[in-house]
């Protein structure tokens, strides 16, 4: 069962409290009595010290303490003496209750009580052992040598009696000092039974302040415990607010740098876990791409090799005897090597541009002199073709390239736009400069456009939209790719779209100051 600190913190008042008034409860039974008598005990023996003071007074100046008091033993009226001002304090202050005897004439001086003759009984019973029935002596408490002190009880008042009686320090008065002492067993079930009500009274009250007050302590640790709940959702953005200085404040304070130190940790675990993913997905990647790059440069060479196999065999068997038969399969075995020779050429090319393992060789370079140079390269390919090159550019343009790459970009947008030429036979070449520093150069043919849907995967390796077209001219399907690479390696932008009459192909150079 889920108990509550408010709750627990008030039964643990409630335990306090009531193990503390068990102990008053005890500590009154046992202790009050004797408090109460010795506080008393202390009472009767500093009255014993004032009248004997005053008695040597009297006996050094050669006098009497009965000069002190009238002669009638009672100082109701009168001259008020320092004897009678003290007895007088001492029954107001103390109930003491005293009578003073001349041990030569055994008659009193002065009484302070009502009932002078009781009291002189009782003297005479303790000095000189007269009897005096009805009294029960109880208890003594303290003998000195010229005093004693002792609890008495006399079935005549039906009391007990706190008594003092002796001689004084000049051996010739006798004195007794009578208090009455209160039912203390009576007083202490009287203040035990209030002490009852009051500490229930007050066990009430200090519950619900209790309640009440340990709701400063209590919200703060909700607080701190929906923080942590939320921080074990990974919500890392709430905090605590609180202000206090003490533990609590403390232990929020903790809980916040624990909330940034967790959330940047986990931001590192995400960020790291993100670069990790995406290592593996593209060595997946890459382990696709080799997979296929094996399957398609297998697929490729396998049609030159069986090629270059059987005619190799038919030449060793013999099967050309005439010199035009020998001739025609020595020209095959040339070709289809030549093909295969080219093909590995531009996938070294591919692989080297891909790897970053070529540098570019930037400089500035006239990109018009460098079209012109590409044309009249493939002038006899043109011709073969009866293509028409149409020229629309101005003379010089600058640009900033790797010249020797840009110029192998224009080769493959030439060959790839002579290998599908159709309708006029007509290619166009433009060049083009943009008022942001760019320069777009353009290879556009006439013939079949290319299927939308193919148009993204072009620049893919070994992609052949046509294969049995692409195979009559002898292409591999990489000189777009080696474009794709070159343009990257560059930061510029390239592309594919499909006119009117055929297929533009294009890409972008940064200008370069005349």
């Amino acid at each position: 069962m889920k108990r509550s600190l408010r709750v627990r913190a008030t039964l643990l008042f409630v335990g306090l409290t009531a193990m503390i008034l068990i102990g008053i409860w005890a500590a009154n039974n046992l202790l009050l009595e004797r408090f109460y008598v010795s506080s008393k005990v202390a009472v009767m023996k500093l009255a014993y010290r004032q009248i004997d003071t005053l008695v040597m007074k009297h006996d050094a100046e050669g006098s009497s303490i009965s000069d002190e008091f009238p002669s009638s033993g009672s100082f109701d009226s009168g001259e008020q003496t320092d004897g009678v001002r003290l007895l007088r304090r001492l029954g107001d202050q103390n109930n003491i209750m005293t009578i003073l005897i001349d041990s030569v004439t055994g008659y009193p001086i002065v009484s302070s009580g009502r009932d002078a003759e009781f009291m002189k009984e009782r003297i005479g019973q303790y000095i000189v052992g007269w009897s005096a029935p009805g009294s029960v002596k109880n208890e003594m408490i303290l003998e000195t040598e010229n005093y004693t002190i002792q609890k008495s009880y006399y079935n005549r008042t039906g009391s007990f009696y706190l008594e003092c009686w002796g001689f004084f320090s000049d051996n010739k008065t006798i004195f007794i000092m009578s208090m009455p002492l209160e039912s203390i067993s009576e007083s202490v079930e009287l203040s035990n039974r209030f002490l009852g009500y009051v500490g229930l009274a007050a066990m009430v009250i200090g519950c619900i302040a209790m309640y009440l007050a340990t709701r400063r302590v209590t919200s703060p640790i909700l607080k701190l415990a929906d923080i942590s709940e939320r921080m074990s959702r990974l919500d890392f953005d709430v905090k605590y607010t609180g202000d206090a200085k003490d533990e609590i404040g403390v232990l929020g304070s903790s809980i916040n740098v624990l909330s940034d130190k967790l959330k940047e940790t986990i931001n590192e675990l995400k960020s790291a876990n993100l670069t990790l993913q995406k290592d593996i997905e593209e060595k997946i990647q890459i382990d696709e791409m080799r997979k296929e790059f094996i399957a398609n440069v297998s697929h490729e060479l396998k049609t030159p090799i069986a090629l270059i196999q059987g005619y190799a065999e038919g030449l060793s068997e013999g099967m050309a005897d005439d010199p035009e038969s020998r001739d025609y399969y020595c020209g095959v075995i040339v070709d289809e090597a030549g093909k295969m020779n080219r093909m590995v050429r531009q996938l070294l090319t591919l692989t080297a541009l891909e790897s970053g393992g070529e540098q570019l060789n930037v400089e500035r370079f006239d990109i018009t002199e460098v079209i012109r140079g590409v044309l009249a390269t493939a002038n006899i390919l043109i011709q073969q073709k009866h293509a028409r090159i149409q020229l629309a550019m101005s003379p010089p343009v600058w640009v900033r390239a790797d010249e020797f790459k840009i110029e192998e970009v224009l080769v493959n947008y030439l060959n790839n736009a002579l290998n599908h030429l159709g309708g006029d036979c007509v290619i166009r070449i433009t060049v083009e400069e943009s008022t942001n520093l760019q320069v777009r150069v353009t290879v556009r043919n006439t013939g079949d456009p290319i299927p939308e849907e193919a148009l993204p995967n072009i620049w893919t390796k070994f992609f052949k939209v046509d294969k049995a077209r692409t195979r009559e001219y002898g292409g591999s399907g990489i000189g777009l790719s080696i474009v794709k690479a070159i343009m990257e390696s560059h930061h510029q932008q390239y592309g594919v779209q499909n006119v009117d009459d055929g297929v533009e192909f294009w890409f972008t150079l940064d200008a370069c100051e005349n």
